[in-house]
Protein backbone atom coordinates (compact mmCIF):
# COMPACT_ATOMS: atom_id res chain seq x y z
CA UNK A 1 0.00 0.00 0.00
CA UNK A 2 1.55 3.28 -0.74
CA UNK A 3 1.01 6.15 2.00
CA UNK A 4 -1.54 7.29 0.00
CA UNK A 5 -3.46 4.56 0.06
CA UNK A 6 -2.95 4.12 4.16
CA UNK A 7 -4.09 7.84 4.95
CA UNK A 8 -6.84 7.37 2.70
CA UNK A 9 -8.14 4.34 5.58
CA UNK A 10 -7.06 6.64 8.40
CA UNK A 11 -9.37 9.45 6.97
CA UNK A 12 -12.04 7.20 6.80
CA UNK A 13 -11.69 5.48 10.17
CA UNK A 14 -11.30 9.09 11.54
CA UNK A 15 -14.78 9.65 10.21
CA UNK A 16 -16.63 6.84 12.13
CA UNK A 17 -15.66 9.08 15.16
CA UNK A 18 -18.18 11.32 13.83
CA UNK A 19 -20.75 10.03 11.83
CA UNK A 20 -23.33 7.22 12.69
CA UNK A 21 -23.52 4.11 11.75
CA UNK A 22 -26.63 4.30 9.74
CA UNK A 23 -26.17 0.83 7.66
CA UNK A 24 -26.54 -1.29 10.68
CA UNK A 25 -29.38 0.99 12.42
CA UNK A 26 -31.32 1.05 9.16
CA UNK A 27 -30.90 -3.30 8.62
CA UNK A 28 -32.24 -3.69 12.28
CA UNK A 29 -35.46 -1.22 11.39
CA UNK A 30 -36.25 -3.32 8.36
CA UNK A 31 -35.41 -5.99 10.21
CA UNK A 32 -38.60 -4.80 12.82
CA UNK A 33 -40.64 -4.45 9.18
CA UNK A 34 -40.42 -8.02 8.24
CA UNK A 35 -41.46 -8.80 11.95
CA UNK A 36 -44.23 -6.57 11.38
CA UNK A 37 -45.44 -8.12 8.45
CA UNK A 38 -45.37 -11.68 9.49
CA UNK A 39 -47.49 -10.93 12.98
CA UNK A 40 -49.92 -8.66 11.06
CA UNK A 41 -50.14 -11.99 8.80
CA UNK A 42 -50.57 -14.33 11.84
CA UNK A 43 -53.28 -12.22 13.72
CA UNK A 44 -54.91 -11.49 10.81
CA UNK A 45 -56.20 -14.98 10.71
CA UNK A 46 -59.27 -16.51 11.45
CA UNK A 47 -59.19 -19.69 12.61
CA UNK A 48 -61.90 -20.74 15.01
CA UNK A 49 -60.87 -21.03 18.65
CA UNK A 50 -57.01 -22.34 17.76
CA UNK A 51 -55.45 -18.42 18.39
CA UNK A 52 -56.97 -18.39 21.94
CA UNK A 53 -54.38 -19.95 23.41
CA UNK A 54 -51.79 -19.13 26.19
CA UNK A 55 -48.92 -19.22 23.00
CA UNK A 56 -50.83 -16.48 21.19
CA UNK A 57 -50.00 -14.95 24.56
CA UNK A 58 -46.46 -15.31 24.98
CA UNK A 59 -46.43 -14.55 21.29
CA UNK A 60 -47.50 -11.41 21.45
CA UNK A 61 -45.77 -10.88 24.74
CA UNK A 62 -42.76 -11.88 23.16
CA UNK A 63 -43.70 -9.63 20.36
CA UNK A 64 -43.60 -6.85 21.76
CA UNK A 65 -40.29 -7.29 23.85
CA UNK A 66 -38.80 -7.80 20.38
CA UNK A 67 -39.78 -4.76 19.13
CA UNK A 68 -38.53 -2.95 21.87
CA UNK A 69 -35.61 -4.82 21.87
CA UNK A 70 -34.64 -4.53 18.39
CA UNK A 71 -35.25 -0.81 18.62
CA UNK A 72 -33.19 -0.03 21.58
CA UNK A 73 -30.64 -2.13 20.00
CA UNK A 74 -30.62 -0.14 16.25
CA UNK A 75 -30.11 3.36 18.49
CA UNK A 76 -27.30 1.71 19.89
CA UNK A 77 -25.70 0.25 17.06
CA UNK A 78 -25.90 3.53 15.66
CA UNK A 79 -23.84 4.97 18.10
CA UNK A 80 -21.12 2.05 17.47
CA UNK A 81 -22.19 0.54 21.38
CA UNK A 82 -21.10 -3.11 20.36
CA UNK A 83 -22.85 -4.91 22.80
CA UNK A 84 -25.95 -4.37 21.18
CA UNK A 85 -24.47 -5.55 18.10
CA UNK A 86 -24.51 -9.21 20.02
CA UNK A 87 -28.33 -8.38 20.93
CA UNK A 88 -29.19 -7.73 17.50
CA UNK A 89 -27.74 -11.27 16.15
CA UNK A 90 -29.61 -12.59 19.26
CA UNK A 91 -32.76 -11.57 18.45
CA UNK A 92 -32.52 -12.19 15.13
CA UNK A 93 -31.56 -16.08 16.35
CA UNK A 94 -34.84 -15.95 18.10
CA UNK A 95 -36.58 -15.19 14.70
CA UNK A 96 -35.18 -18.42 13.45
CA UNK A 97 -36.27 -20.33 16.24
CA UNK A 98 -40.26 -19.02 16.42
CA UNK A 99 -40.21 -20.27 12.69
CA UNK A 100 -40.72 -23.85 14.50
CA UNK A 101 -43.44 -23.13 17.26
CA UNK A 102 -46.26 -20.74 16.06
CA UNK A 103 -46.01 -20.92 12.50
CA UNK A 104 -45.24 -24.65 12.65
CA UNK A 105 -48.05 -25.78 15.04
CA UNK A 106 -50.61 -23.95 13.09
CA UNK A 107 -49.12 -25.29 9.45
CA UNK A 108 -49.94 -28.41 10.82
CA UNK A 109 -53.52 -27.84 12.47
CA UNK A 110 -56.63 -28.21 11.79
CA UNK A 111 -60.10 -26.70 13.05
CA UNK A 112 -63.70 -27.27 13.32
CA UNK A 113 -65.90 -24.28 12.27
CA UNK A 114 -69.24 -25.41 12.32
CA UNK A 115 -69.24 -28.72 10.34
CA UNK A 116 -66.23 -28.26 8.08
CA UNK A 117 -62.84 -28.89 8.96
CA UNK A 118 -60.11 -26.61 7.88
CA UNK A 119 -56.39 -25.72 8.08
CA UNK A 120 -55.41 -23.18 10.24
CA UNK A 121 -52.67 -22.15 8.14
CA UNK A 122 -52.42 -23.13 4.65
CA UNK A 123 -49.43 -23.58 2.56
CA UNK A 124 -49.14 -20.11 1.19
CA UNK A 125 -49.54 -18.16 4.34
CA UNK A 126 -47.10 -20.81 6.02
CA UNK A 127 -44.47 -20.27 3.08
CA UNK A 128 -44.85 -16.34 3.70
CA UNK A 129 -44.31 -15.78 7.90
CA UNK A 130 -41.50 -18.22 7.32
CA UNK A 131 -40.20 -15.50 4.73
CA UNK A 132 -40.79 -12.81 6.84
CA UNK A 133 -39.23 -14.61 9.81
CA UNK A 134 -35.92 -15.57 7.70
CA UNK A 135 -35.45 -12.23 6.40
CA UNK A 136 -36.38 -10.43 9.87
CA UNK A 137 -33.63 -12.83 11.37
CA UNK A 138 -31.11 -12.71 8.27
CA UNK A 139 -31.20 -8.76 8.86
CA UNK A 140 -30.57 -8.93 12.19
CA UNK A 141 -28.01 -10.91 12.21
CA UNK A 142 -26.31 -8.98 9.28
CA UNK A 143 -27.11 -6.07 11.04
CA UNK A 144 -25.13 -7.57 13.93
CA UNK A 145 -21.99 -8.85 12.25
CA UNK A 146 -21.39 -5.35 10.62
CA UNK A 147 -21.80 -3.47 13.36
CA UNK A 148 -19.55 -5.79 15.65
CA UNK A 149 -16.57 -4.97 12.56
CA UNK A 150 -16.89 -1.27 12.60
CA UNK A 151 -17.06 -1.02 16.22
CA UNK A 152 -14.02 -3.13 16.52
CA UNK A 153 -12.52 -0.73 13.69
CA UNK A 154 -13.48 2.44 15.68
CA UNK A 155 -11.73 1.10 19.14
CA UNK A 156 -8.71 -0.13 17.52
CA UNK A 157 -8.42 3.16 15.46
CA UNK A 158 -8.99 5.15 18.79
CA UNK A 159 -6.58 3.12 20.85
CA UNK A 160 -3.71 4.27 17.79
CA UNK A 161 -4.86 8.21 18.74
CA UNK A 162 -4.26 7.48 22.38
CA UNK A 163 -1.23 6.20 22.14
CA UNK A 164 -0.35 8.73 19.96
CA UNK A 165 0.74 6.57 16.47
CA UNK A 166 -2.06 8.43 14.95
CA UNK A 167 -1.57 12.04 13.43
Amino acid sequence: MTNEEIEMLDVEKDRMRFIKNKASANLALLGIVFDVFYFVNIYRSDAGSFYYTILIGASIVYNLLFLLGTFLASEGVKNYKKGYSYLLMVLGIGQIIRIFILPRMAHAATVTIGETSTIVMGNSQYTKVIAYLVLSAACLIVSGVISVKRCTTLENYLKTLENGKAA
